[in-house]
């Protein structure tokens, strides 16, 4: 058997024989040399201090105070072997007084006295309060947010102005703010005279503005450009989560109730969030749609699940139709079965 076990040893990978043997060795070590590298070693943190497990903070800051105006390497004039000797006395102070000093820590270390044999517990409770971030956690994830949150604002008001600034050269919209802006009397101010006279650039630009102003008070605009709002921030979603939480359960406890155990017939908004549910679209997609396209869905009765099944078959045969008569198409498809990406052909230079 002992021959047999010593065959498959030597057949076994380098590596694996490594890493068995450093196994074995990490299990026969003693519980005590683990626990070498923690605190204060070997020595106790109290008998370092020389004061008793009972000892008050203020009795330990005392000890400290006095030992290391005893033992500090700036107070030891001589630069001879027992400075070095000297100088390891005073950080094993520093060290039992850093131990000592915080409650938790001093809690752990008497744990760690009292119950020895629990070395990975130890392990675990010293490291994972050195390797702590030393600023709480709940302060980064607040400035992080708050962060982000202003980064959002301005950047969607960066594209909401951007959309203005679009729309207001369209010839549609700007057409109808013109005539709005005159019906209000907005355009045809008086001209001024005298040193109050402006240039006509200036003039321009005012009228720019006034254009610009109609434009965002008469249009609605919707999708990822319309006019952004605070409750729709980052910072905002994540206050009102408990609101909206509750808000939902309030609203699907009163479907339930309303139009699974009343029997009632479902209104035009619960309609459209039916057929909104089943072409998987948020509801500011929902929103930019025309209304006659929300007529026309209304009208085929799409929040019956057979009828829009049967109109989303069609919806998907007229998309095959108009790309098998699109030319560009046509030409990718062309391209497609006499080039192809996987053909390797020659090119004559």
């Amino acid at each position: 058997m002992a021959l047999q076990w010593r065959r498959r040893w030597w057949r076994a990978p380098e590596g694996l024989r490594w890493l068995a043997l450093w196994g074995v060795l990490l299990c026969l070590r003693p519980a005590e040399a683990l626990l070498e590298g923690l605190y204060c070693g070997k020595l106790v943190c109290y008998d370092v201090l020389g004061v008793s497990r009972e000892a008050s903070k203020a009795e330990i800051a005392r000890a400290y105070r006095q030992l290391a105006l005893r033992y500090h390497p700036d107070r030891q004039r001589d630069p001879e072997p027992g400075g070095e000797a000297s100088e390891e006395k005073f950080l094993l102070i520093a060290t039992a007084y850093e131990t000592l000093k915080d409650e938790e820590t001093r809690k752990d270390y008497d744990y760690m006295l009292d119950h020895p044999e629990e070395y990975y517990s130890h392990y675990y409770h010293y490291y994972s309060r050195r390797l702590a971030p030393k600023v709480d956690v709940r302060i980064v994830i607040l400035v992080t947010v708050c962060a982000i949150s202003v980064f959002q604002f301005f950047s969607w008001w960066s594209s909401y102005n951007e959309a203005i600034n679009y729309l207001a050269t369209v010839p549609k919209y700007r057409i109808q703010a013109t005539e709005i802006a005159r019906q209000q009397g907005l355009l045809n101010r008086p001209k001024e005279k005298g040193k109050s006279r402006r240039s006509k650039e200036e003039i321009r630009k005012e009228e720019e503005d006034i254009i610009k102003d109609v434009i965002k008070n008469k249009i609605d605009i919707k999708g990822g450009y319309q006019k952004p709002q605070l409750y729709d921030i980052l910072l905002f979603q994540i206050l009102l989560t408990p609101f909206y939480v509750f808000k939902y359960i309030g609203w699907y406890c009163w479907w339930i109730y309303s139009f699974n155990i009343k029997g009632q017939e479902y209104g035009e908004e619960e309609k459209l969030y039916i057929i909104r549910r089943y072409m998987k679209m948020s509801q500011s997609q929902f929103d930019t749609l025309e209304d006659h396209q929300k007529e026309t869905f209304l009208e085929r009765q799409l929040w019956i699940r057979e009828k829009y099944e049967l109109y989303k078959q069609e919806q998907e045969e007229e998309l095959k139709k108009k790309m098998a008569m699109d030319p560009r198409w046509k030409r990718y498809r062309r391209w497609m079965r006499k080039e192809g990406p996987g053909r390797l052909t020659f090119i004559d230079d």
